[in-house]
């Protein structure tokens, strides 16, 4: 679950993340009341999406005075923000937040997350602020490295020199030090996959100010943490996410035609990579978990048949003890008589039950075009789809 910037700053501040003062408004009236309240200039007026990059795009804008932010509120509230990370369809910005604006002196990077060997770490860089995104899409961004425990704080010259690399010193130096350590405590508490600050603003006063941040929180711990999931955003795409989850599903939406189904999370991705390997273009990652009945997989398949894009479905499922294959046939042929959509699919069953599935995908009247292996199956799926099959 993304969480909007100002949500993230709010939960985050109690953890002692240094920001500006500011306030939500879903109108222009309301912007233009927390800019008086706020009596600052400049004001950072910023359209609540969740996708990065908005500056470019026109959904950060710094206005002088009331007048202006109520000006700049009206420019983006109810329009499509378009930035490289949103996709060609962009997000519709229901709220800003109006934030005081900050004189800053440099910008710094900093994101925790888990690393590859399951260790939570925290990656710094002195050079942060917009042009980060481009550096990483080109392959040229470096940072710093920090091993944390989830337990107890990290060592003092570890910190030391993980602060000196990203060249704070003096009243920063130690801000960032204690920053650190509430970062880690909030990445562990509120049951966190990613914290990220860009930029963290050392200002001319010499303090720190977390001018941009993004927080992403575990959907599989979410039922530890009911005040943060009361504040799920309701986008489309939080929508569907949220959905898929209720129904024991693990589902991510993509830009592409051929819409993937599989039963494990390592199956689904070998799945999709060999799509993309034969030339194709997914339409989603869908991983059935092994909790799922065959009414949460037909809501499900009901997701992949929303999709006015899909050309075709490809179902890659080896059956195992606790889920096999006639059971997310059963889904797929009842999502099929409710929707009443035609199109073809693919399908490759093997392990338990494979027999019957096939078996209960005829008796549904569903018909598929079988695969024999995952390389044939995603080979069909992208003949099919290029309307060559």
């Amino acid at each position: 679950m993304r969480l909007q910037e100002f949500q993230a700053k709010r939960l985050l501040a109690d953890y002692g993340l240094p920001i500006p003062r500011g306030a939500v408004a879903l109108t222009a009236d309301e912007a233009e009341a927390v800019a008086r309240d706020l009596g600052a200039s400049p004001i950072a007026v910023k359209a609540q999406i969740l996708a990065g990059e908005r500056l470019a795009a026109g959904g950060v804008r710094m206005a002088h005075g009331p007048a202006m932010a109520r000006a700049a509120a009206a420019a983006m509230l109810g329009q499509r923000i378009v930035t490289p990370q949103t996709g060609d369809e962009g997000e519709v910005a229901r709220r800003v937040y109006v934030e005081e604006g900050v004189a800053i002196d440099r910008q710094i990077y900093l994101a925790l997350l888990v690393d590859v060997d399951g260790t939570l770490v925290v990656f710094g860089s002195p050079k942060g602020g917009d042009g980060v995104e481009e550096l990483k899409r080109r392959g040229e961004f470096s940072a710093e490295r920090l091993p944390l425990s989830v337990s107890h704080p990290p060592a003092g010259e570890a910190v030391s020199a993980f602060i000196a690399a990203l060249g704070l010193e003096g009243r920063a130096a130690d801000e960032a030090a204690r920053l650190l350590d509430g970062l880690r405590r909030a990445f562990v508490e509120l049951d966190a996959s990613m914290i990220e600050i860009n930029p963290l603003a050392v200002t001319t006063g010499g303090d720190l100010k977390a001018l941009d941040v993004k927080m992403t929180i575990d959907d599989a711990a979410l039922f530890r943490q009911p005040d943060i999931a009361a504040l799920r955003d309701g986008g489309e795409g939080d929508r569907v996410k949220l959905s898929a989850h209720r129904d024991q599903l693990n589902f991510v939406q993509l830009d592409g035609d051929i819409g993937l189904v599989s039963n494990g999370a390592g199956l689904g991705l070998a799945t999709l990579d060999m799509v993309r390997a034969a030339g194709g273009r997914p339409a989603n990652f869908m991983d059935i978990r092994t909790t799922a009945k065959s009414l949460d997989i037909a809501h499900g398949f009901a997701l992949l048949l929303d999709n006015p894009k899909l050309r075709t479905l490809l179902i890659n499922v080896h059956g195992g003890g606790m889920q096999s294959c006639d059971t997310i046939a059963e889904g797929l042929g009842v999502a099929l008589r409710r929707s009443g959509r035609k199109l073809p699919i693919v399908v490759r069953l093997a392990g338990l039950n494979a027999d019957l599935g096939r078996y209960r995908l005829a008796n549904f009247g569903c018909d598929v075009i079988e695969a024999a292996n995952m390389g044939e199956a995603a080979k069909r799926a992208v003949s099919v789809a290029a309307g060559r099959a």
